[in-house]
């Protein structure tokens, strides 16, 4: 049984926005740092943005002032809203324990994947 489950993805047009969700029946999330990565074809993962047990959330660069983290712990739902979308958010998205090093983190699920195209 895989730790994550991430749901939303699809097909959106530049501009638009898509709320991505993670869940998962194995890990808490109130407990625990909690992250979003997205992984290119042929490219390792990279970490998005992360949420704090106490729900501080952060930032990459890359995705700061476009993508919102947050965290419904009665839920145990872990979300990335995301805004603005261009061709370059075009990729599979995850979510995960927070590790600044992707690929030293396991138990990978399925992701879920944005197209961002007309």
């Amino acid at each position: 049984q895989e730790y994550f489950l991430e749901s939303g993805g699809g097909l959106v047009q530049p501009g638009g926005s898509r709320r991505l969700s993670c869940t998962s029946s194995r890990v808490i999330f109130s407990r625990t740092t909690m992250a979003w990565y997205r992984q290119y074809p042929g490219k390792e993962r990279e970490l998005l943005a992360h949420i704090t047990a106490e729900d501080r959330p952060n930032y990459t660069d890359s995705v700061k002032g476009r993508f919102s983290i947050s965290k419904d712990n009665a839920q145990n739902t872990v979300y990335l809203q995301m805004n603005n979308l261009n061709s370059e958010d075009t990729a599979r998205y995850y979510c995960n324990y927070y590790g600044d090093i992707p690929r030293y983190l396991s138990d990978w699920g399925q992701g879920t994947l944005v197209t961002v195209s007309y």
